[in-house]
């Protein structure tokens, strides 16, 4: 069985779950309160009964006015765009929601060169370049399209740089280490709350 909670986690209850975790009662005691496994998972249910995951609790964002945001949506609806290597939303205790937005290095080189920038332009030589922010800005406009105004992404940075597992940002399956990216780009999400 499934059910929705009133956070939007994903709880699960039946005969095919496990009962305990190996030695750890404080975690059996979290993961199965009220005989529901707790997955961690945020979630909806449609009219037909089938779950759409929609986000992970622990990387739910919450801003300074109590909106809970669930970043995946649109993160991933950001991400769709080809210029978009990798977005990851902030705003954990801030007014309004943000993101850190790195260019695809590769299609930038065909951007670059159908409009006009120069020869071996850079993801660093072009994130202030009025042209390629707005076309960022037309991703982060799909984006938005997909969530309410209070989770809607306002203000951006482009990043110098892709994100990579060499560079401590990327595990090996592709998911982003928000707790790096967050110390490693304080500065930049700083600017993006600066007057």
């Amino acid at each position: 069985m499934v059910r929705i909670a009133d956070d939007g986690e994903v709880l699960l209850h039946g005969e095919h779950l496990f009962d305990r975790y190996w030695n750890n009662e404080a975690a059996t005691r979290e993961a199965l309160a009220d005989g529901w496994f707790h997955t961690g998972d945020i979630g909806t249910l449609d009219e037909d009964g089938y779950l759409a995951i929609t986000g992970r609790k622990k990387e739910i964002i919450v801003t300074a006015g109590g909106k809970n945001v669930a970043p995946a949506v649109i993160e991933d609806r950001i991400r769709g765009h080809a210029l978009v290597a990798e977005c990851m939303v902030v705003g954990d205790g801030r007014p309004f929601v943000g993101a850190l937005v790195t260019v695809d290095e590769e299609f930038l080189v065909r951007w670059a060169a159908d409009h006009g920038k120069p020869a071996g332009s850079t993801a660093a030589s072009l994130r202030e370049d009025p042209e390629l922010l707005a076309e960022i800005q037309r991703a982060v406009d799909d984006g938005n399209a997909a969530v309410s105004k209070a989770e809607s992404v306002r203000k951006f940075r482009v990043l110098p740089a892709q994100f990579t597992e060499e560079s401590g940002h990327i595990t090996p399956s592709l998911k982003l280490k928000r707790s790096v990216v967050l110390k490693d780009f304080a500065d930049e999400i700083e600017a993006i709350y600066a007057r």
